[in-house]
């Protein structure tokens, strides 16, 4: 049990016309249980701790209420209604109100939804306490309303009178069925009348009593007052006895109490009687009669400095027009004097931007409404002009008539400077000054509904630069921008008048042709951009050609939205590509399928690239005899949120076509580096990485130099790196240069390694004159092992020449003990494959350095492994 206790504050008796915040009355604790606690012990509680409600708390929250009003929904006749857990009785979501709600408000709530009760919330919105019906009569200030009203106003209906035989279950029903909370109990002749509420049930159902029937239930007389009663005296009486209920007798004539019960009067029916209206109202009333006379006698010192501190301009005019004051802002906006301007009309500010008619409209508009509001222009003393929000308003006599003007005006220049440089900013490329594709959509949309409208056709020209790339990276990102710069100059030039062009980011562009005369004429626009883009560029006194491919996308018959239609002629673009760049396609619903996927995959590509949507795995070689781990090779990866795990077989070859193999690869070696980098600082003892090269990164003269520059600046040793070569880089035609960037990399202390071998054209010509350190085994030939013969002849004889020239061994895709016992015996020690280790994450790798420390033993060789201790 939770009891949350609340320091009891001393609050003074209030008046009428005060209305005080409810955070200032609660003054009881609050009580809390769990959900699962039985009926019982939550009755047992509240019983304990004098309370008529439980607040049900779970994982922290407030998840619902249970009071003593919801005895009358139980069925007594349930034999395990005791046992119920309090989550399937208790009423949900509690009503709540913040501390700082006014006494008026919280009892206007708690009438409109019948509440008896209400949760009062602290400034952090922490229970802090509960009001009650009682708390809204001692405090809501009504005491003269309550002395005037008898106990009989309060009354609307006949007391519900139950017989003491009565079983408990039949009298819960007729309360429930009555929709009242309380009822008088007929005990019998002889016997004054009893009460049974529904504090009662609660004792009963916390067995502090045993009672079937009301005759054992009902012990309390009822306490009856007259109907002429007072209701202050009344309430008095309840808070005195602290009981929630009053019998009402009828008076004879005389005022005389007669033995006739005429009703039960409750806190409920006092709340219901009140005029609540009539008090708020009056209490208004009240406030503004005291705020006019403390305010009085300060207006018109308190206006005059309102209007001297303004910082916006305040001119005074008569009704004609003619100024009769202006304050200091006044002078300081627009640098006339007050006397220069006092017995002239607002004329003398007049900037020539605005026609008679519009003056006109604005003394139409005060006369009739009374004020005029608005953007203007003016010119300053110094002729300046600028602009202003101004807004007029007509002061009127006690006789209704116009006195005087008053005008306020604010400088609002920078600020419209401001929005066009913003409406700039969110619809046009900065670049080029082009249309970016939001304007873009804005147009694309209207020409679409207008294409609608009249039934013509319409068409998207989606224009990418051809090999763009190779101009930002040759000649800098300066010369690129001059080439966009130029090109979409060229564009704007280039179209027919009504086409819009803009530029969608990097070197795309697109130009929308809003009304087609025919696909005809689509070819030879088309045909017409290629050649304006294609003539010689002039950059740097150098002379520059660059080409463009187009794809074209036709409304109705591409698509008939905005979206479609782009995605379309995108499509269409890369087609262009395809067939040879530097030409239009069209697009056709079979391009669109064949190539979904591939351009999905690509676009995703592109954006893992940007987003970091790419990681690094890392994959343990373990050599099996001496049981250490010797090295890893990192594997580059990609989860995708839309296409999922995307296999390296997948994005590697589609990297190469798109060009992107070199910036894949200078991810993966700098983030192998920056992660060696980081085990070392941490005191770990890394294995050596290696990591695949494209045949693209070997053509870059200055490859060998950005990778010692690398290690360098992470501080790691090159002994630590293995470039492996598959053999696709070897067959291409091999240059001098060639062999001089792998000797470089050799003598700077890198490992060089052949990856895959047995797969392409293998030649011993090149393991001769290559300065390499390994051969890896492809796991293709280690899959069927031991049981393909032909495979273990294949790996015996690499082995064997691997041995005879020298170089270390690794087999690759070693997934069983028997692949690794036959690879044993063959001489081959180092394995790499998932029966010892499956490609891992950062965390796992950084776990296993730590545990294999400065041994380099590999802490998970099955226990029972022996290795050979001779060849067999």
């Amino acid at each position: 049990m939770k009891f949350i206790h609340q320091l009891n504050q001393q609050v003074p008796p209030l008046k009428l016309g005060d209305d005080p915040q409810i955070g200032a009355l609660v003054n009881s604790g609050l009580l809390t249980c769990e959900p699962d606690l039985p009926l019982r012990e939550v009755a047992r509680r509240m019983r304990k701790a004098r309370v008529s409600c439980i607040l049900v708390v779970e994982a922290g929250e407030i998840a619902g209420i249970w009071s003593e009003g919801d005895t009358r929904r139980l069925d007594f006749s349930c034999e395990t209604l005791q046992n119920t857990p309090i989550r399937e009785l208790m009423s949900s979501p509690v009503i709540t109100a913040p501390w700082e709600t006014s006494l008026s408000d919280a009892a206007s709530l708690m009438k409109k939804k019948r509440l008896r009760r209400l949760l009062v919330l602290d400034q952090q919105g922490e229970p802090l306490g509960m009001l009650t019906q009682s708390d809204l009569v001692r405090h809501q200030g009504v005491e003269h309303y309550l002395l005037m009203r008898n106990v009989g106003s309060s009354i609307s209906r006949s007391p519900l009178r139950l017989y003491a035989s009565l079983t408990i279950a039949e009298a819960v029903a007729r309360l429930r069925e009555a929709g009242v909370e309380a009822a008088v109990v007929e005990r019998g002749r002889g016997q004054p009348p009893g009460i049974v509420t529904e504090r009662d049930l609660i004792a009963l159902l916390a067995e502090e009593v045993q009672a079937s029937t009301l005759q054992e239930l009902v012990h309390n007389e009822l306490l009856c007052v007259p109907r002429d009663m007072s209701l202050l005296r009344a309430v008095d009486l309840l808070r005195q006895k602290g009981f929630r209920h009053l019998g009402v007798l009828e008076c004879d004539e005389s005022g005389q109490a007669t033995e006739t019960l005429c009703g039960l009067l409750s806190f409920n029916d006092i709340l219901a009687s009140i005029e609540y209206e009539y008090v708020n109202q009056l209490r208004a009333a009240i406030e503004a009669r005291d705020m006019a006379l403390r305010t009085s006698s300060e207006n018109l010192l308190l206006a005059q400095k309102v209007i001297e501190a303004s910082l916006d301009g305040i001119v005074v005019t008569n009704h004609e027009g003619v100024i009769q004051a202006v304050n200091p802002s006044f002078t300081t906006l627009t640098g006339y004097n007050p006397e220069e301007v006092i017995g002239k009309t607002p004329a003398v500010l007049s900037s020539g931007r605005h026609g008679a008619d519009f003056y006109r409209e604005m003394w139409l508009g005060l006369k009739s409404q009374g004020y005029w509001q608005g953007e203007i222009w003016n010119r300053r003393k110094n002729g300046e002009v600028y602009a202003e929000w101004l807004t007029i308003t007509a002061i009127r006599g006690v006789d209704g008539e116009i006195r005087q003007y008053a005008a306020i005006f604010s400088d609002i220049t920078d600020r419209k400077l401001k929005e066009e440089q913003i409406h700039a900013l969110a619809y046009y490329d900065e670049l080029t000054g082009l249309a970016n594709r939001r304007l873009l959509m804005d147009r694309l949309s209207l020409a679409l509904a207008n294409a609608r409208r009249h039934q013509h056709k319409m068409a998207i020209l989606f224009l990418d630069l051809d090999l763009f790339k190779r101009i930002n990276d040759s000649l800098g990102h300066q010369v690129g921008d001059e080439v966009l710069q130029q090109v979409a100059k060229r564009l704007q030039q280039a179209v027919r008048e009504g086409d819009s062009v803009a530029r969608l980011g990097g070197d795309e562009f697109t130009v929308l042709v809003p009304e087609v005369d025919s696909l005809h004429a689509l070819e030879s626009q088309a045909a017409r951009l290629i050649r304006a883009v294609t003539q010689p560029l002039t950059l740097q006194q150098k002379q520059l050609v660059v080409s463009t491919s187009i794809g074209i996308s036709v409304f109705p018959d591409d698509g008939d939205t905005a979206e479609v239609l782009l995605k379309h002629a995108d499509t269409a673009m890369y087609r262009a590509k395809d067939a040879g760049r530097n030409s239009y396609c069209f697009y056709n619903a079979v391009m669109g399928e064949r190539n979904y996927e591939d351009l999905a995959l690509e676009h995703g590509l592109r954006k893992a690239l940007e987003g970091g949507l790419l990681h690094l795995a890392w994959q343990p070689k373990i050599d099996v005899v001496s049981r250490r781990w010797v090295g890893m090779e990192a594997l580059l990866r990609w989860h995708d949120p839309d296409l999922g795990e995307v296999s390296p077989l997948q994005f590697i070859p589609l990297a190469e076509k798109l060009g992107l193999i070199e910036t894949l690869g200078d991810w993966v070696l700098d983030q192998v580096c920056q992660q060696l980098g980081q085990w070392i600082k941490r005191g770990y003892r890394p294995m050596p990485v290696s990591v695949n090269v494209s045949a693209r990164q070997l053509v870059d003269a200055d490859f060998a130099a950005c990778i010692f520059r690398r290690l360098k600046a992470c501080g790691v040793g090159s002994e630590l790196l293995e470039l492996e070569l598959t053999e696709s880089c070897l067959i291409l035609e091999q240059e001098d240069g060639e062999y001089q960037l792998l000797d470089q990399l050799h003598a700077g202390g890198v490992t060089l390694s052949i990856d895959d071998f047995g797969t392409g054209y293998s030649s011993l010509s090149y393991l001769r004159k290559l300065p390499l350190s390994v051969i890896k085994i492809d796991a293709s030939f280690v899959r069927e092992l031991p049981g393909n013969r032909e495979d273990g002849q294949l790996v015996k004889a690499i082995i064997g020449m691997a041995t005879a020239l020298g170089l270390e061994v690794v087999a690759e895709g070693v997934e069983t003990r028997a692949q690794a016992t036959l690879l044993q015996g063959l001489g081959c020690h180092v394995c790499q494959g998932y029966w010892l280790a499956r490609p891992a994450s950062t965390e796992q790798i950084s776990q296993w350095l730590r545990e294999s420390g400065e041994s380099g033993l590999w802490p998970h060789f099955p226990e029972d492994w022996e290795p050979l201790l001779t060849e067999s």
